[in-house]
């Protein structure tokens, strides 16, 4: 292995074992992300073997972070985030102080200082940026109220930390730990402990409020025309670099000028420009790079695990597995379910936040550099990240298999229901009304009683207009789709609606399958939708499948998993423009549709 090209090796060495080893647990039908974190245990340095530069997998682990919250915050927006402030910041700030105290009960235990206690229990407080959003992603939950909820939190935990690294040196003399301010960083999140811990608190607040200022006055103007430009020149080359560019230099920026987590920078240049109509190009360009990063994030945290450390401290790390799994979910549970939220927000939520990452490993550093955290606190916090994360896909199922138990306790508790139902249309030229009862969000939607209609997958570009075709021809039709925007859009046109991933098989039910004459996909996703394929054909065998695909290996999967007829959108564009230019219909030979 050459020893001048540490970054090349690092990559190579980091994705290729990545891959091998996310395929094998794929196979096993483990999460893949496991796979990810035992390829950064074999590069790492408690292993023999090669070893990777660690400090530069840190940072294109860091990488990885701006711009998958970037890609969230190009499907959020700036009233998206107001509209949970109300559960997000009480909620997470009570999550924290309960998480905070049980670190430090055990640090106590531990015989470990007081200041020992902050940072260890602040370390298990925060849940990874990158972990919560691969399981919102997965579950297709980003623009749900529950995803917006779950992120919400995390911005909150995000800024609570950011001040936690500005306050730390200035109280590390107080805490008994190194009064030295310089220890850790440079730039301006460093701050002189001389300015007292309110001079260092109000400066911190001040270049947050700043740096928020500057986003909504001048970076609501700027970073749209920026794309608007770009677009116009018809370079895809150079509208791809101003996305990168954009996203990182806005983070880098935001950590250097104003303090704040190059996380949260990036976040905010992705809520920006998601007001820009070429937001959803934005997001498709960035997104390769958005999910090989990623996965260098898992690496670099695997690289940090010492496995002989689960046999020395052992009970310590147990202990710690819990407060991370078992005492912040059911802070959490307890704070959503008493603001009046679902069982199934609660459960999701829950679920989402019992994990630690990123910020705990920044904290835990500082700790140590402090002087405050001794360093047997550092290898618990990366034990306890380790087994969280490769735990956390098990924690959903845990909250599936809880739910229906929940859910029945909570209906024997519950007042009957008043409301009436309203029944959907069923007749060819009516347009469906919405449910026929209320579906409550932590229970199964309620079958439609629709027969011989098509189910619409996805409402979105494509799924819009196949709509409005289908509207107007007066055929009978539901749809399917996970968005909440989109989904109260279609409740105010008066077109019945499921909500949820069609994928999923309660909420594919609920779609009547069996009295269906068509079932249409209109998402892109072409192993969702062979799955979607593949539970229509079990309930229905004689329904006629039609589905979209973008590669002529997609047509024949979907068609191998038994879709009658796929549309690839080039042959279409090929054939329309054969049509226009030749002024008739494309014979066999010319392009058309598969």
């Amino acid at each position: 292995m050459p020893h001048d090209t540490p970054l090349i090796a690092t990559i190579v060495a980091g994705l290729g074992l990545a891959f091998v080893f996310g395929a094998l647990a794929n196979r096993f039908r483990i999460p893949p992300l496991v796979g990810y974190l035992v390829a950064g245990v074999l590069v790492g340095p408690n292993t023999p073997g090669f070893v990777a530069d660690a400090g530069l997998a840190n940072e294109l682990a860091e990488i990885g972070v701006i711009l998958l919250m970037f890609g969230v915050g190009l499907h959020f927006s700036l009233k998206d985030l107001l509209s949970v402030r109300a559960i997000a910041v009480p909620g997470a700030i009570v999550q924290i102080g309960f998480a905070t105290a049980l670190g430090a009960g055990l640090s106590w235990m531990l015989g470990w200082s007081m200041g020992a206690g902050l940072v260890f229990g602040l370390a298990l407080s925060v849940a990874s940026t990158v972990v919560l959003l691969r399981a919102l992603q997965e579950r297709r939950l980003i623009e749900t109220e529950r995803g917006r909820i779950a992120v919400g939190w995390l911005i909150v935990e995000d800024l609570a930390m950011v001040l936690a690294l500005v306050l730390l040196p200035a109280l590390a003399g107080v805490l008994g730990g190194q009064e030295q301010a310089d220890v850790h960083s440079s730039g301006l999140l460093s701050l002189p402990a001389s300015y007292g811990i309110w001079g260092v608190v109000g400066i911190t607040l001040a270049k947050v409020a700043a740096f928020v200022v500057v986003m909504l006055v001048v970076g609501r103007r700027v970073i749209p025309w920026i794309l608007h430009y770009v677009a116009h020149t018809g370079s895809r080359e150079l509208f791809r670099l101003s996305v990168l560019a954009i996203a990182l230099g806005v983070a880098f920026g935001a950590a250097k000028l104003f303090g704040v987590s190059l996380a949260l920078g990036a976040f905010f240049a992705g809520m920006i420009m998601s007001e820009s109509e070429l937001s959803h190009r934005a997001a498709e360009e960035s997104l390769p790079l958005r999910d090989a990063f990623s996965v260098l994030f898992f690496v670099s945290v695997g690289m940090l695990f010492d496995p002989f450390s689960l046999l020395s401290n052992g009970l310590p790390i147990l202990a710690t597995l819990a407060i991370i799994v078992i005492g912040k979910s059911l802070a959490a549970f307890v704070i959503v379910v008493a603001f009046g939220y679902p069982l199934a927000t609660a459960l999701m939520i829950s679920a989402s936040l019992a994990q630690i990452g990123e910020f705990s490993f920044i904290l835990a550093e500082l700790g140590v550099g402090l002087k405050l955290l001794p360093e047997q606190g550092r290898d618990l916090i990366l034990a306890g990240a380790i087994l969280s994360i490769v735990l956390n896909p098990l924690m959903f199922l845990v909250i599936d298999w809880m739910k229906p138990w929940l859910e029945a306790r909570a209906a024997r508790t519950a007042p009957p229901a008043d409301a009436k139902p309203v029944g959907p249309a069923t007749e060819p030229g009516q347009v469906a009304s919405v449910a026929a009862t209320a579906r409550k969000e932590d229970g199964p939607p309620p079958k439609t009683a629709l027969t011989g209609h098509a189910i619409l997958i996805g409402y979105g570009r494509v799924g819009g207009l196949v709509g409005a075709a289908l509207k107007e021809a007066a055929l009978p039709f539901l749809v399917i789709e996970d968005a909440d925007k989109t989904l109260a859009k279609l409740k105010a046109d008066g077109v019945e609606s499921v909500a949820g991933n069609a994928a999923n098989a309660e909420v594919f039910a609920a779609a009547n399958p069996e009295g269906a004459s068509r079932l249409i996909l209109a998402i892109p996703n072409a192993f969702e939708a062979g799955q979607i394929v593949l539970r229509a054909r079990t309930a229905n065998p004689g329904i006629n499948v039609v589905a979209r695909a973008h590669s002529d290996a997609e047509v024949e999967h979907l068609k191998g998993l038994g879709a009658d007829a796929v549309i690839m959108g080039e042959r279409e564009i090929a054939r329309g423009i054969v049509e226009e230019v030749l002024g008739h219909k494309p014979s066999a030979t010319e392009p058309s549709a598969a």
